[in-house]
C-alpha cells in the first residue's frame, strides 16, 4: 500500500491504458502522462499501438460468445489474454523508449465476453487476468471496472463519459462524443456543463454487424469492410433497413447498454435466413443501418435534451468513409468530425480512457457517471493487483 500512496503523491503519473473491444481484432495500448485528477486532469499521449490479436486467441474469444463454450476454455483464455495484454503494455512502453520501471500504473478494460445488464441479476464479465498483467510487467494493474457500477444498480456501461467530460468538455459548444466500436455509444456534453450534466448511452450496433458480414463473405480473410469498399459497391435494401430500424433496443429509453448478445452472430444468422441479398448489398444495408440507428437514437433521446453543435467520432467506424458520409447526411446541420481533429487518435481514445479511469481509481475518485449508467450513486471502479 505504501507504493500506492507514493504514486498518489506524484504530480503526474505514466499510465498504460489497455482496451480490447467487441470486435476482438486487436489490443489497443496507450501510454499516457496523467497530471492531477478529477476536473483538473491533464493528459499527454506519449505512445499508442494496436497489437493484432493472434488468430488462435481471437478464435478462442469468439468461441466464448457462443453457447457451447466450456468453463475450461473460459479459465484458460482468461490467463492467455492476461499474457497478451501484458505483452501489449510492454510493447507500447518499449515503443516510447522507456523501461517498465518508468511506468507507474496499468489500467486494463479487458475483453468483454458477457454483458447482461438486464439479466436477473444483472451481470458482466471481462477477462484478461490482471494479476498476470501485473506479474508479467512488474507494474501495478487496475482492471474489472464495470462491476462496481452494476453493484449499485447501474448497467456498467458506458464508462467513458466521465473521461469525455474531463478531456473534451467545451465552454461554448455542446458536443456529442460518438464512439463507433463494435457497439456505438455517445456522450452528451452540454456547453459549459458540469460532470453531473454529462450523460451517455449505447445507441446500438457500431461495426459489429458490418464486421461480421465482411468476415462471412470473405471466408474469414477480412475482419472488417476495409475503407467501406464493399458497402460502396452495393445498394441499400430499404425494406430490410426499415425492418432493422424496428429493433426493440433502439426504442428503449436510456440508460441502456448492449453488446454481442443482441447484435452479434445470432442476429446476423437470423437476418440472413430471412432475406437474400448480394454481399455488397448486405454491407451497404448494414452500414446504412449503423448510421441511421445512431442518428435516430441521437435525435430521439438526446438532441431535444442537450443542445449539440458538434459530433466527434472515434473508434474503428471513423475509418469507414461510407459510414462517415452517411452519418453526415443523417445528421444535417451538425458538424461531424474525426476525433483526430481534437488531438487524440480515433483509435487511441478508449485506451486513453482506461488510463484516465485507472488514475481516478488510484486517487479514490468515482469513475462512473450515474446519469449515464443508471447507478444509484457514484462508485470507485476497478480492482488493484500489486506486485
Amino acid at each position: 500500500m505504501d507504493r500506492l500512496q507514493t504514486l498518489k503523491a506524484k504530480k503526474s503519473r505514466r499510465i498504460v491504458g489497455l482496451m480490447s473491444g467487441t470486435s476482438a481484432d486487436g489490443i489497443d495500448a496507450a501510454l499516457v502522462e496523467v497530471e492531477g485528477a478529477g476536473p483538473g486532469t491533464r493528459i499527454k499521449l506519449l505512445a499508442f499501438q494496436t497489437l493484432p490479436m493472434h488468430d488462435t486467441l481471437r478464435q478462442g474469444v469468439f468461441s466464448l460468445f457462443g453457447p457451447a463454450a466450456t468453463l475450461d476454455e473460459l479459465c484458460q483464455l482468461n490467463f492467455a489474454l492476461g499474457e497478451a495484454f501484458a505483452q501489449a503494455a510492454l510493447e507500447v512502453i518499449r515503443g516510447a523508449g522507456l523501461e517498465p520501471r518508468a511506468v507507474d500504473l496499468i489500467g486494463s478494460h479487458g475483453q468483454t465476453v458477457r454483458h447482461l445488464p438486464l439479466g436477473r441479476p444483472a451481470s458482466t464479465l471481462q477477462i484478461g487476468e490482471p494479476a498476470v498483467i501485473a506479474q508479467h510487467t512488474g507494474i501495478p494493474t487496475i482492471a474489472d471496472f464495470r462491476p462496481a457500477d452494476m453493484a449499485l444498480g447501474g448497467q456498467g456501461a458506458p464508462l467513458v463519459p466521465l473521461v469525455d467530460f474531463l478531456l473534451f468538455g467545451h465552454g461554448l459548444r455542446g458536443r456529442a462524443m460518438l464512439n463507433i466500436g463494435g457497439i456505438a455509444n455517445a456522450t452528451l456534453l452540454p456547453a459549459g456543463g458540469e460532470a453531473g450534466q454529462a450523460w451517455a448511452f449505447d445507441l446500438g450496433p457500431g461495426n459489429a454487424l458490418i464486421d461480421g458480414a465482411a468476415a462471412r463473405f470473405s471466408g474469414g480473410r477480412e475482419h472488417c469492410d476495409r475503407d467501406g469498399r464493399g458497402a460502396a459497391a452495393g445498394k441499400v435494401h430499404e425494406e430490410v433497413l426499415a425492418e432493422l430500424l424496428t429493433h426493440e433496443f433502439l426504442h428503449l429509453p436510456p440508460p441502456k447498454s448492449t453488446g454481442r448478445e443482441q447484435f452479434g452472430a445470432a442476429f446476423l444468422e437470423s437476418l440472413f435466413s430471412r432475406h437474400r441479398l448480394e454481399p455488397a448489398d448486405w454491407l451497404a444495408t448494414l452500414t446504412a443501418f449503423t448510421a441511421r440507428s445512431i442518428a435516430e437514437g441521437l435525435a430521439r433521446f438526446a438532441l431535444g435534451r442537450t443542445a449539440v453543435d458538434e459530433v466527434w467520432v472515434s473508434g474503428g467506424g471513423a475509418h469507414n468513409p461510407v459510414l462517415m458520409a452517411r452519418l453526415r447526411a443523417d445528421l444535417p446541420g451538425l458538424k461531424v468530425g474525426s476525433l483526430d481533429e481534437l488531438g487524440i487518435s480515433v483509435d487511441a481514445k478508449e485506451a486513453v480512457a482506461f488510463a484516465v479511469l485507472a488514475n481516478e481509481t488510484l486517487m479514490e475518485r468515482p469513475g462512473n457517471l450515474p446519469a449515464a449508467t443508471g447507478a444509484r450513486g457514484p462508485a470507485v471502479l476497478g480492482k488493484i493487483c500489486l506486485v
